[in-house]
């Protein structure tokens, strides 16, 4: 059998966190089983789909990488399709006009829960003829009133439901759009889709919609139903639990390859491991394997997990990952990017990180942070600086092995160990405490950049030297 799965969102809002992994376990299903991966844009609600919802599913979908075999396909360019379809199922008596009022339907829905009867539609229009045919109406699909649909469920195993427990689910509205319900069928049987891979939120759809492909004479595909992803408090994953749309992981600096790794781990094993090469993730993953029960976000485990990706990562790939963030900070005349990445990779968590603490290696005018100022550009380190400055501005070659022996012989020559040196210095030149080893970043920042933050340091300890005499 071909295997073709789909990955259909609205484009009603943010690309979230469950839809991006269910279109990750759609695309590597398909490429496990050498098939074909879709993307269909579900965009028929035209009063909440929008070109911007649109865009940001094409540039997240873009950004991780999951590129379609087929797509993007738009439901709205299908609607004659789905025309026909509607017709030929009036034609053959599988679905009828209905003419009732939202009025009748709020009453009949109302004396139902009132009896503790599960709402449904009588099939009023089904047994009597409209008291006014040009009134509007829309068309419901006959459902059968006995037997029972079974679910064979990939995840979740048989599932049964009587068909007395379900209604004459409406096909297409008074306005003449199809619904959810209609429209995701005739897709999915014109596309041929062989697996149906969606969150367990649709199990309630998926009855409807075999008897609406049994109506059809279609093939019926075999489902998947995703447990949902929860926050660490148990409940449904939404915005209180921090960013949930892609796109805003990426604007925090999170690699696309680290999340894809996440996502896949949540909700899927392979014995222990945690890191997943791309072409392993296709190899092993088995739609059969995914847990039943919900998984639950970790925004710890997630950053853990970049940063592996950070560590491991080509640096030539890291630099074309780091520029917009560089870009942002205005961050662009310095050293060669991959050299600072190199000392910069294993120290942080996200792209967002290490633009920030590459601003010493790029800016001319970097300010001191006053704790780290405070603390270690003190009296007793101005002549040290002051040494350090003149030393510096005579050294004919500026390399790493050179500043090394500058500082050492420093330490040596004030009879201090080499955190009274080094400390201050550090302070001086990346404006914090924190850095990778001070001879590196020394030869990073550039001989021009370090003697003018040295005599920046300098004048900083000489005003608080001077204003504590005039206080005195």
């Amino acid at each position: 059998m071909s295997i073709i799965t789909r990955f259909a969102p609205s484009p009603t809002g943010d690309l979230h966190l469950g839809s991006v992994r269910t279109a990750l376990y759609c695309w590597l299903y398909a490429k496990h089983k050498q098939g074909k991966f879709i993307l269909r844009i579900e965009d028929t609600d035209r009063d909440r789909s929008t070109k911007e919802a649109v865009q940001v599913i094409l540039d997240g979908m873009r950004w991780l990488g999951l590129d379609c075999d087929v797509g993007p396909v738009y439901q709205t360019e299908k609607l004659a399709r789905y025309r026909e379809v509607v017709v030929n199922l009036l034609a053959q008596g599988k679905a009828y006009k209905c003419y009732c009022s939202k009025e009748r339907l709020d009453t009949l829905r109302e004396e139902q829960m009132s009896s503790k009867i599960k709402p449904r539609y009588d099939g009023f229009c089904l047994q009597n003829n409209p008291q006014n045919s040009d009134a509007p109406f829309v068309i419901r699909f006959k459902n059968p009133q006995d037997g029972a649909v079974i679910i064979d469920d990939l995840i979740h195993g048989s599932i049964k439901v009587n068909n007395t427990e379900l209604d004459d689910l409406i096909l297409v509205r008074s306005d003449g759009m199809p619904t959810y319900n209609f429209s995701v069928v005739v897709d999915d049987w014109d596309m041929q889709v062989s697996h149906v891979i969606r969150g367990d939120d649709h199990i309630n759809n998926t009855p409807r919609q075999i008897n609406l492909f049994n109506a059809l004479g279609a093939k019926v595909p075999q489902f998947a139903h995703l447990p949902m992803i929860h926050g660490p408090d148990g409940k449904k994953l939404s915005k209180r639990h921090g960013a949930v749309s892609v796109l805003e992981y990426q604007k925090q600096g999170f690699l696309p390859e680290a999340l894809l790794n996440y996502l896949l781990r949540l909700g899927w094993a392979h014995g222990d491991q945690e890191i997943f090469k791309l072409d392993e993730m296709i190899e092993l993953f088995d739609i059969a394997a995914v847990h039943k029960s919900p998984a639950r976000f970790d925004l710890e485990k997630l950053t853990w997990m970049n940063q592996q990706y950070l560590k491991a990562a080509d640096n030539n790939y890291l630099a074309e990952q780091l520029k917009p963030f560089l870009q942002d900070l205005n961050l662009t005349d310095g050293p060669d990017l991959t050299a600072v990445i190199e000392i910069q990779k294993e120290r942080v968590t996200t792209l967002v990180a290490m633009a920030a603490q590459s601003k010493c290696f790029y800016q001319d005018d970097l300010a001191l942070d006053e704790s780290a100022a405070k603390k270690h550009l003190r009296p007793l380190a101005l002549e040290i600086l002051q040494d350090l400055q003149e030393q510096f501005s005579q050294l004919e070659n500026w390399n790493k092995s050179n500043l090394h022996d500058i500082i050492y012989a420093t330490a040596e020559s004030f009879y201090v160990k080499l955190g009274k040196v080094a400390q201050p210095l550090r302070v001086a030149v990346t404006g914090g405490n924190i850095s990778p080893a001070i001879d590196i970043t020394l030869e990073l920042v550039g001989a021009k950049r370090t003697i003018a933050r040295l005599e920046q340091a300098i004048k900083y300890i000489q005003d608080r030297i001077a204003s504590a005499v005039d206080t005195n």
